[in-house]
């Protein structure tokens, strides 16, 4: 534990900037002083409360939940972020960080007021829907403005003017070029559609950021405030610390842990960044790769089951699935994924001749293991209720917030006892810290409610009958062509998702281009199961949070490494390029994804195939396998990704029958095999020393 302390300098400038992104990600926008300071967190307590309230014991509509969670999420952002970052023209008021001006208390209450609506006056406009009344037409327009506005303050402008260009369009589609000319809308339609029905900013998205994602965000946020986090990567150094490039191994792990219950990319790399990183510099790694390594195993852990962010759930309403299959379907692509990044680390830390850290120098591996296993049990009471019992998520999700909050009640009163502390300070702190969970998990859900809310006015423009229009002009822009169209979406996605939270960037695509990859391949007699196309998207948005130059993540790890932010996101994205390629192999190898797959056996198969796939994949695009690479190796790696990770498609050529596709397997791990004794001679005395220090 000492080399943890000595390393890590918590008044360092750039972990300092990376907690300040953090905090601005996490929802604190003002730190008020005086009597207000309590405003925001007794709101946000309230509202988790709520939250959790429905998932227990109350029963409303669901269109009340959703407008209410909306309400919620608007008064704290409008009582939480300034207008403006500086004064303009000396108005002071419209940039106060230290107070809440009653201008921003006016325009809290209208925001509210104007989502809660729908719900005060339920009968009312469920009657007149298709037919508003002025008062319908106006409070409906001031809450898609206030939306927007509130979007822009808490992710950015990318968002609201994504949303805006298609609230153009929806208006102004009759006067555009034939290719794209939409027949338009009224006000009426308009408004009916986005804030009078389930169709648009009250859509699916927002009721699953409602029911189900509150819940785990609010989990995840206990399991950090009780000190998981630290837990995770200490017991990952512990474990992978002494092997070579062990603190890279560790961040991988340690990113994996946290990001099954983070749906934040730079949340995770504040959290295992600030012990990773030192270390990886300190046992040789370049501040840049240092910092690389951080980000890209931070940002896939969105991608790690079972809970992969926020988009899972929806993935699950989109496709109208039980939760479990998204798990099953993300498992193979996910852990291969992983496993590649270890490789990577492995391989990394060939080149540069690097070691372990010397296992004194660790935390004792049991002796860690044990002290945190407060933060393990819940989580696997999150899994049985998911996984084996198949509770509802919200339900599982309720019962591991209540025993996680029974953990955090009693573990620092035991702790004290064992110490011959007083018990009650501590009791209090548990108190406290339980109180200080609830208004953090609701402050992390700011960004997603209004990611979902402001995507829900995307979905609802195209729910206007735009649908068939972008399948035919991406139909058009690719020419038909299967491969071509999943370029489109994969650049679209990256471009998009630069500037947008992972959620929106997958809602967005998703209703725009999930149904066209499913269509356009049945017009190329090809099937692709609407799961792997949602995944696509998904993976895909994912990506964006690390790609140049608009990448947050590559900038938090960066500030924490001292390297430059746009060099660690392109090697970022560089480790990242093994995650890119599974969503093109699993639109076209289904097996991937477990489709249609039942058997333990065939599904471990493919795993692991999959794995040594990306395996090749990683060496061919790092430069190295156990060697650097000759020119020529280059094609045989891809041959044998290719191999693993499409057996259907080399069997074709082979003409061997679909069913009997998996004898390409062992041809392929033959020729990993032979490229192995290739590199074997030029293996040098220094890397095949043994690999713990």
């Amino acid at each position: 534990m000492s080399i943890i302390k000595k390393e890590i300098d918590d008044h360092d400038d750039g972990l300092k900037l990376a907690k300040q992104m953090a905090e601005e990600e996490e929802g604190f926008g003002r730190r008020p002083k005086g009597p207000s300071k309590w405003v925001i967190p007794v709101i946000c307590v309230t509202w988790s409360v709520f939250q959790l309230s429905i998932a227990s014991w109350l029963i409303l509509d669901t269109t009340f939940i959703r407008s209410i969670h909306l309400g919620f999420a608007l008064l704290v952002v409008y009582l939480n972020y300034p207008l403006l970052k500086k004064p303009f023209l000396g108005l002071k008021f419209l940039s106060a960080k230290n107070r809440i001006p009653i201008f921003d208390f006016t325009v809290a209450l209208v925001a509210a007021f104007a989502a809660l609506y729908i719900a005060i006056d339920y009968e009312g406009m469920t009657l007149r829907y298709g037919d508003p009344i002025a008062r319908d037409i106006v409070i409906g327009l001031v809450l898609v403005f206030l939306l927007l506005e509130a979007s822009r303050r808490v992710i950015g402008p990318a968002l609201p003017v994504i949303a805006g260009a298609f609230i153009v369009y929806a208006f102004a589609g009759p006067y555009m070029p034939d290719l794209i000319a939409f027949k338009g809308t009224s006000m009426n339609r308009f408004v009916g559609q986005m804030t009078m029905s389930t169709e648009g900013i009250y859509g699916i998205p927002l009721d699953v950021s409602a029911t189900i994602v509150f819940l785990f965000v609010l989990f995840g946020a206990m399991l950090d405030k009780a000190g998981a986090g630290q837990y995770f990567i200490h017991l990952a150094l512990s474990l992978l610390g002494g092997f070579k490039g062990g603190p890279a191994k560790a961040a991988v792990m340690g990113s994996g842990l946290t990001g099954l219950v983070s749906g934040s990319s730079i949340a995770n790399i504040v959290t295992t960044g600030t012990f990773t990183i030192p270390l990886m510099k300190k046992v040789g790694y370049p501040a840049k790769k240092a910092a690389a390594v951080e980000v890209a195993a931070s940002t896939d852990g969105q991608l790690a089951p079972p809970i992969m962010g926020a988009a899972a759930f929806i993935i699950a309403e989109y496709v109208n699935v039980p939760y479990v299959e998204v798990i099953k379907a993300a498992a193979v692509p996910a852990f291969a994924s992983y496993a590649a990044l270890f490789y990577i680390t492995h391989i990394e830390a060939s080149k540069l001749g690097l070691q372990g850290i010397p296992r004194a120098e660790l935390p004792p591996f049991f002796k860690t293991f044990m002290g945190g296993l407060q933060y393990i049990f819940p989580i696997l009471v999150l899994l049985y209720e998911l996984i084996v019992v198949r509770h509802s998520p919200e339900l599982a999700a309720f019962h591991a917030i209540w025993i996680m909050a029974v953990v955090m009640l009693l573990q620092r009163p035991v702790q004290a006892y064992f110490r011959k502390e007083p018990m009650i300070p501590a009791l209090k702190h548990g108190i406290t810290d339980i109180f200080s969970a609830l208004a953090a998990g609701a402050r992390n859900m700011v960004s997603v409610a209004l990611a979902t809310a402001a995507a829900g006015i995307i979905v609802g423009v195209v729910a206007l009958g735009l649908g068939q229009l972008i399948t035919a002009i991406i139909d058009t822009l690719s020419g038909g062509n299967i491969y071509l169209m999943l370029v489109i979406t994969a650049i679209a996605s990256l471009i998009i998702g630069m500037g947008l939270p992972t959620t929106a960037t997958y809602i967005v695509m998703a209703s725009l281009t999930a149904p066209v990859i499913v269509e356009i391949g049945m017009l190329n007699d090809f099937i692709v199961p609407l799961m792997a196309a949602h995944l696509f998207c998904f993976y895909f948005g994912i990506l964006a949070d690390d790609t140049p130059p608009v990448g947050l993540a590559a900038y938090a790890a960066a500030a924490i490494a001292k390297s430059p932010p746009i060099p660690t996101g392109l090697q970022g994205f560089m480790y990242d390029i093994r995650t890119a390629i599974l969503p093109f192999m699993f639109i076209f190898n289904a097996d991937l994804i477990l489709h249609n797959i039942n058997n333990w056996f065939q599904g471990i198969l493919i795993f692991l195939m999959a794995c040594f796939g990306n395996f090749a994949f990683a060496s061919a695009t790092q430069g190295w396998f156990v060697a650097r690479n000759k020119i020529w190796e280059l094609p045989l790696l891809l041959t044998v990704t290719i191999m693993l990770m499409r057996p259907d498609m080399i069997a074709g050529w082979m003409r061997i029958p679909h069913d009997q596709r998996y004898w390409v397997y062992p041809m392929g791990l033959a020729l990993f095999g032979v490229i192995y004794l290739m590199q074997r001679p030029r293996i040098t005395k220094t890397q095949a020393l043994p690999e713990l220090s």
